[in-house]
């Protein structure tokens, strides 16, 4: 799995944000041991707050996507492993929920007790490194839609896109997995696609994804 996260800066300069895995494994570790396991189907929602109580999730298999609830938008995605919750921990529950985007293993436990852990084991050194990568991650996000072209932010997407695993670039399609992101009209990234198939740039058979050849950083 490519651990390095394809990133675009307004003036079009390739960077990667590189996942600390041997934080979250980490953090895993010390805090599965008083979780509840559990498997999800494919696009099963699961909300931050069980019988009361706000929960974390851990991810050990899969891939989980954030959405913002008012209008449905991915604000990210990450495939295991990862930890979900420690980042939003003081925002309104109801404002985010998740969704497993294939079949998933995730472990749950309360925030509570998964800052009681962390204070235990001084973990907050690996705590904090996940909580930068997370916030790049959704900063990054937000910058390209806000600074950048409809072509740069389709370019974006796509490779990322890319990065997800086999499953998921076979479940969906190149332009649903842009239009969940992005505030894009569909005609109008239909008509990209569309150009940079005719023109050799990428593959894509029945909507989906197979390949990036060569993405030029101008269109």
């Amino acid at each position: 799995m490519n651990n390095k996260i394809n990133a675009i800066n307004p003036n079009g300069q390739g960077a990667s944000l590189i996942k600390p895995l041997i934080e979250i494994d980490l953090l895993i570790t010390h805090l599965q041991t008083n979780s509840n396991k559990f498997e999800t189907n494919g696009r099963q929602k699961i909300n931050y707050m069980l019988n009361g109580e706000r929960n974390i999730f851990l991810l050990h298999e899969g891939s989980v996507a954030l959405y913002r609830r008012n209008d449905g938008m991915i604000l990210n995605s990450e495939s295991a492993p990862f930890i979900f919750g420690i980042s939003n921990q003081q925002t309104n529950p109801d404002y985010l929920f998740m969704r497993s985007q294939e079949p998933s293993k995730i472990s749950c436990l309360t925030l509570s007790a998964a800052n009681a852990i962390l204070a235990e084991h001084e973990l907050w050194e690996s705590m904090v490194k996940v909580l930068i990568y997370t916030a790049s991650r959704i900063y990054d996000h937000f910058t390209q839609l806000s600074q950048l072209s409809s072509y740069d932010i389709i370019r974006q997407q796509l490779l990322e896109l890319m990065n997800e695993t086999t499953k998921i670039r076979t479940s969906v399609t190149a332009a649903n997995y842009i239009q969940d992101r992005t505030f894009l009209s569909r005609s109008g990234t239909m008509k990209i696609l569309s150009e940079l198939k005719s023109g050799g740039f990428i593959d894509i058979k029945r909507g989906m994804l197979v390949d990036i050849h060569h993405l030029p950083l101008k269109y």
